[in-house]
């Protein structure tokens, strides 16, 4: 309101008010008059009886005069634009006979014996009206168009329908008793159950503060009475397959949080077993400790070591490209394989025999283009050498010298080759080195040191090798790497599987 605009008497609002309440009592049995008379007109059309039309017509005709009398006459100033829309001139329609329509959202009227075959609506629709006429003659205006349809007498009773069995939308009187069209629909804007029920207000009220109030809340639509029947069916249409597509997105988030927890059920059991087939941390002969570290739910890493005879101890770790269910399938599968030595004619203590029967077992183009990385070493307790082979896969590390407290002497035991299942019948070498009484052997994949630092640039092996020679013979050494690593990524999941196994080889 501008400075110069003096704010309204409380005796201009009461007129106002007033004047409101009388347009809706006179223009309440129009409405009746006029939607009673449009669905007369409908059946005598459909049942032949032509000759009844045209005084039906008339009988519309006249109503809507009287209506557009009321609006003239008995309106406000809130709707100024509007008010001038109106004017005196009537709008002719010599098919129907129809006057000028009133002020509010109304549409010229179609042919309603065209209207009244259309394409039949679906829903379940709640109208309510303390009105009985006004509640009749809607319900039979929506029975027409082929929907369910209930009545409620006031906004208790709506709440209470609304509460007790589903609807898909609510036709909504503004002005009733006890409880308003506008509590109402506060109320049920307010309820988790109800929000997502649209609602169209239907009133003689056509204030647009009136309109505004009802938008604002929350309503879907508005509707003035007497309503147009086109515009009825077409926002009534309009709003159910709103709520028919709402529904439908719902049943969809269902479906897909069912399939997902299924899936995360699974994917559980699925990382329970993975973790069931690695080995226990042993304490003698040899003591070993390892930490796995999966970047997702399942990972492609997967390590084991056991005793193939009394004197040879087999250790190996693998990694299989990429991560999740496929790539643990297989890193399961190979493990499986290693730890039962089940590949026919196979020398187990022999690790360049060993890569290269795994190499043709496991080819990439059987595995849905899958390859995997291996150490493999075998260890001789008589004579404590240790012999391994790698097949693209980084070096294990061996520590020796003086590791207590001293400067132990890194070994990096490579070979390099080809991942496995590269190519067929790629030939593997192995190579021996003598191990010195209280080694550590710590056998590891690219994930424990490919890691992005703050600063840019890669940890890379040499920035692992560092942080971990004066601290190899730590009780605390792979929980001290896993923490440090994580000062450099955070808590969230790292870019790659962490896996790391130390050996005592005392």
């Amino acid at each position: 309101m501008s400075q110069n605009q003096p704010a309204p008497s409380s005796h201009a609002i009461f007129e106002a008010e007033a004047l409101s309440h009388i347009r809706h009592e006179l223009r309440t049995p129009l409405n009746q008059i006029i939607g009673y008379s449009e669905m007369l007109e409908e059946d005598a059309t459909d049942a032949g009886q032509d000759a009844l039309v045209p005084d039906l017509q008339k009988i519309q005709k006249a109503a809507r005069n009287l209506d557009g009398l009321i609006q003239t006459h008995l309106g406000t100033h809130v709707l100024g634009a509007l008010d001038a829309v109106i004017a005196d001139d009537e709008v002719q329609h010599s098919a129907t006979g129809e006057a000028r329509q009133p002020v509010g959202f109304a549409i010229p009227d179609s042919d309603d014996a065209a209207d009244h075959h259309l394409t039949q609506l679906c829903g379940h629709v709640l109208a309510v009206d303390d009105n009985e006429s006004n509640r009749d003659m809607l319900s039979r205006r929506l029975l027409r168009h082929g929907l369910t349809v209930e009545v409620a007498v006031n906004g208790i009773d709506a709440l209470a329908q609304l509460e007790a069995k589903p609807f898909d939308l609510v036709l909504l009187d503004i002005m009733m008793p006890e409880l308003d069209g506008y509590e109402v629909l506060k109320r049920m804007k307010a309820s988790d159950n109800l929000r997502h029920i649209p609602v169209v207000m239907i009133s003689a009220l056509d204030e647009l503060e009136s309109v505004v109030r009802c938008i604002e809340a929350g309503a879907e639509d508005y509707l003035s009475k007497p309503f147009n029947p086109t515009l009825l069916r077409a926002r009534v249409g309009a709003c159910l397959e709103k709520k028919a597509l709402r529904d439908q997105e719902q049943d969809y988030l269902a479906t897909i949080e069912t399939t997902q927890k299924r899936l995360k059920r699974e994917l559980d059991d699925a990382t329970t077993y993975v973790r069931s087939i690695l080995p226990e941390p042993e304490t003698k002969p040899y003591p070993i400790d390892w930490v796995y570290t999966p970047s997702t739910e399942l990972g492609g890493d997967a390590f084991g070591y056991h005793w193939i005879d009394e004197d040879h101890f087999a250790m190996y770790l693998l990694d299989v490209c990429g991560h999740g269910v496929g790539a643990s399938l297989l890193s399961v599968a190979a493990i499986n394989v290693m730890r039962n030595g089940s590949i026919a004619q196979t020398d187990f203590r022999d690790p360049a025999q060993v890569l290269t029967r795994l190499n043709n077992m496991f080819l990439m183009e059987r595995q849905n283009n899958m390859y995997f990385t291996l150490w493999y070493g075998v260890f001789q307790k008589s004579t404590r050498k240790l012999t391994f082979s790698g097949g693209g896969h980084p070096p294990s590390l061996l520590y020796t010298g003086d590791i207590d407290g001293g400067e132990p002497v890194l070994q990096e035991l490579h070979r390099g080759g080809l991942p496995i299942g590269a190519l067929e019948d790629v030939p593997y070498g192995a190579t021996t080195v003598d191990v010195p009484a209280d080694a550590r052997l710590l056998i590891l994949c690219d994930g424990t040191y490919e890691i992005e630092l703050p600063e840019g640039g890669m940890l890379g092996l040499d920035g692992l090798t560092e942080f971990i020679r004066p601290r190899v013979a730590s009780p605390t050494l792979l929980t001290d790497i896993t923490e440090w690593i994580r000062t450099f990524h955070g808590d969230g999941p790292l870019e790659d599987d962490f896996s790391l196994v130390r050996v005592h080889l005392c």
